[in-house]
Order: C-alpha cells, then structure tokens, then sequence
C-alpha cells in the first residue's frame, strides 16, 4: 500500500538488528542498509521514554545533510524500563543472567523509539509495551543464556525465543514492539509522508 512512496524515496535502514530489518522484509518495504559508527551514550538526566528517543534521534544525526531529496533514513531504539532503571544491551553473560533475575515474576516496560527523517521532514514516534515474566528458576536462564547468547537485545532477552515461550505470563500493548519495531506507527509515518 506503499508503492507511491518507494517510487519518490528510497528507503534507508541505518539498524544493524536482524530483526528489525526482517520486519522489513515482512512489510514488503525494499531497504538499503547504511550504518554509522555510533556510540550509544545518552545523558543521565533522561528518564524513561526519553532515552529511547534520544538514542533514534543520535542514531540518525550522522545522516544531517547526508540526504538526497529522495531519501528516507530510520533508525530505531529499544530499552527494557524497570524499577525507574533503563536495562540495555547485556555487556557479559554475568550482567546478562542479573537482569533476567531481576525481570523474574514481575512486570516491566519495553519502549520502542523510532525517528524518520528526510532532508525536510523528521518526526520520532515512541511505543510501550507491558510485559509480566513468571518466575524464572536459574536453571531455566542458564539454558536459556546458554542457547541463545541474547547479548545484542535490551534486557537480555528475545520474547520471540525460548525465554519468550515459556517466561511471558502477560503482554500488553504490541508484541512487534518488544521485538523492536513498532510497526503499526512506522506504516502511519511513511503512509503520512507518501499522502503529504
């Protein structure tokens, strides 16, 4: 439902996430991949939703000027939010196998930020997602760590692996969202810029 806009843009994904560049492939969407070199730094006054939305918008400052006029950048963040502490991207095992203690039996948030940007026109869209784990035994994150080395994933965790199966009690809000991508928002952003 897209083809006028892949007529007048190009579309560039600057994600390394196989994930997210599935859903792409998925949404019938034709990208090219482009990636800067970007450290993942943000000030420690953010709260919440703002970090996210700090690490899209930095992820996408690179592409300033960069841009022909019919090029589209997006770029995408994802933290897991618990007990008022962004968990990212696991450094080791050892931090890895804290965090899925510290999600075990109880709810938290996974926020999703993704920023579109072209060369006139840049707007960053923010999603929620509540999920409850059950508890979860040692035995069950050694397995699951020792498997799947979910070290590229905020919170140490992928809910469409193992973890996902048998840990996830409860969610609510969008599952694609956990996943990385809230794609029911990116479609009405490139549905807004091919009708503008």
């Amino acid at each position: 439902m897209l083809e006028k806009l892949f007529k007048k843009y190009k579309i560039i994904l600057a994600s390394g996430s196989p994930r997210r560049q599935q859903f792409f492939k998925d949404l019938d969407i034709p990208f090219t991949l482009k990636l800067f070199d970007v450290k993942e730094i943000y000030p420690d006054t953010l709260y919440k939703e703002e970090i996210p939305e700090y690490l899209a918008k930095l992820k996408a400052a690179p592409f300033q000027d960069k841009l022909s006029k019919n090029e589209i950048v997006i770029t995408s963040d994802t933290i897991v939010w618990l007990d008022n502490e962004a968990l990212g991207k696991p450094q080791n095992r050892k931090i890895a196998f804290e965090m899925l203690q510290k999600l075990s039996g109880r709810k938290h948030e996974v926020i999703t930020s993704v920023c579109v940007k072209t060369n006139s026109f840049e707007k960053t869209i923010t999603d929620s997602t509540s999920v409850t784990f059950s508890e979860l035994t040692r035995d069950e994150i050694d397995y699951y760590l020792e498997r799947y080395q979910p070290y590229d994933k905020a919170g140490s965790y992928g809910i469409q692996e193992w973890i996902g199966y048998i840990g996830v009690e409860k969610i609510e809000g969008s599952y694609f969202n956990v996943m990385g991508l809230p794609v029911h928002k990116l479609y009405s952003i490139l549905k807004e810029i091919q009708n503008s």
